[in-house]
């Protein structure tokens, strides 16, 4: 769903607007609401996060963040799950991750079985653009991963015994 402004936005007054569930992106000027995540989304990103942070978290290696909301070369977006290298991980002058991220996941995740693949395809290249190493676009319904990799040819697993390529730096 758009929200439409009467006009385009900045970014800065995009970013003193109250946050909305589901969240809302600014893209290009415009306020993009994002949908309600469906039962299979929800699943998919509720046991992605700690499998992911139970392999490489503890090592502190990195750290994948669910819905957070990041804001980097003009744009300011919420990836269903958003994975930093520990020590690119924003923090506040108490040593704790920090309420604000302005810069690029090293991994970002979408999961998108509602929202518009055009939309989050280019989300992801923006991140890879702005140094991202790989994003990956999943697709429950057609069962389905994208995976995107700076300067590469985007990869495409739907096989139920292909194997998900996780970056170099996510490795045991």
């Amino acid at each position: 769903m758009v929200q439409a402004p009467s006009k385009t936005i900045a970014l800065a007054e995009f970013l003193q607007l109250p946050e909305m569930k589901p969240s809302s992106e600014y893209i290009d000027g415009q306020v993009i609401q994002k949908p309600m995540p469906p039962g299979k989304h929800s699943v998919i990103q509720g046991e992605l996060v700690p499998a992911i942070n139970g392999v490489v978290g503890p090592k502190r290696i990195v750290r994948a963040l669910p819905e957070l909301r990041y804001t980097f070369g003009g744009r300011s977006t919420v990836p269903d799950i958003a994975v930093f290298l520990w020590d690119r991980i924003p923090r506040d002058k108490n040593g704790e991750v920090a309420s604000t991220f302005p810069s690029t996941p090293d991994w970002t995740i979408e999961i998108s079985p509602d929202q518009s693949q055009t939309g989050v395809t280019i989300n992801i290249l923006h991140c890879l653009q702005h140094g991202a190493e790989v994003g990956w676009l999943i697709d429950p319904k057609e069962q389905t991963v994208f995976i995107y990799r700076s300067k590469q040819t985007p990869e495409v697993l739907d096989e139920p015994d292909n194997i998900l390529a996780v970056p170099s730096f996510a490795t045991e």
